[in-house]
């Protein structure tokens, strides 16, 4: 099976390939532990637009280069070119934001392979994600009280979502590091696995998820969504279309089938 690359004209640090089912989505700036620029956001934008765009796809794996980061936040160095005045902040933010929910409502699964450090806008990305696993050596923090950065609604929300607001203002009020147990723990991370491993068990766990009925996996995104909302916000209808359109889709026949005759359902999503 061929593998297409597809990147931003903006930059090559935010790379996005196609093999089949499973995309990935690579941090590619292990020279400073893959933090992240403003191109690097809007080509993440770029390539998620294009992933959704595309039918095959059912799945995304997001990680990052050089083996020893996931993303480690913010690119710094960048901050006097990027981030100096308030126009500029507010432009940055404009653009991480929408790359965040972007990425949080993309409508197929994503799981994020930690591998390192995820710092600051890694544990982000990360919580925008709806799996995430890591190697026994990964480090989680969130250095924003260290540097006197202001912290959004949308990623105190997400990271409290999943792990409770006690232990979510934690990681805020402390700026620690916590190890790959700690985050296991507190239910920050689906899976910690021995460096050796991670990139075999990812691949199976990819393959599984997109062998499944497409349809019945989007209902349960969008499930899970909607529960995220507040009460008066959430959009039952819509999951209630989403679920009946699975009972009238030509996978819900294929799986009656393939149980009845004992063999592998060939799920094509309609």
């Amino acid at each position: 099976m061929s593998v297409a690359e597809v990147t931003s004209a903006g930059t090559d640090k935010l790379i996005g390939r196609k093999n089949g089912p499973v995309a990935e989505i690579v941090f590619n700036n292990p020279a400073k532990h893959n933090a992240v620029s403003l191109e690097m956001w809007q080509a993440l934008d770029d390539v998620l637009a294009d992933f959704e765009a595309d039918e095959e796809i059912r799945l995304i794996v997001v990680s990052g280069a050089g083996g020893k980061a996931f993303v480690s936040g913010a690119d710094i160095s960048k901050f006097e070119s990027e981030r100096a005045t308030k126009e500029a902040v507010e432009h940055y933010n404009q653009v991480a934001v929408g790359a965040y929910n972007r990425l949080y409502d993309f409508p197929k699964p994503t799981i994020a392979k930690i591998t390192g450090y995820c710092i600051g806008g890694g544990v982000n990305v990360a919580t925008s994600c709806d799996l995430r696993v890591c190697t026994e050596r990964s480090r989680f923090g969130i250095p924003a009280a260290r540097l006197g950065l202001g912290y959004g609604y949308g990623g105190f929300t997400r990271l409290a979502d999943i792990i409770g607001p006690s232990r979510a203002m934690e990681l805020f009020f402390t700026a620690r590091q916590f190890s790959a147990q700690e985050a296991y723990d507190m239910g920050l991370v689906n899976q910690v696995l021995p460096d050796t491993l991670l990139d075999a068990y990812v691949d199976d766990y990819a393959r599984r998820i997109s062998e499944n009925a497409p349809m019945t996996v989007a209902t349960i995104k969008a499930a899970s969504r909607e529960a995220a909302k507040p009460e008066s916000a959430r959009d039952l209808a819509k999951v209630e279309a989403m679920v009946q359109a699975c009972f009238d889709s030509e996978d819900y026949v294929e799986g009656r089938r393939a149980f009845m005759e004992k063999r592998k359902p060939q799920f094509k999503g309609r």
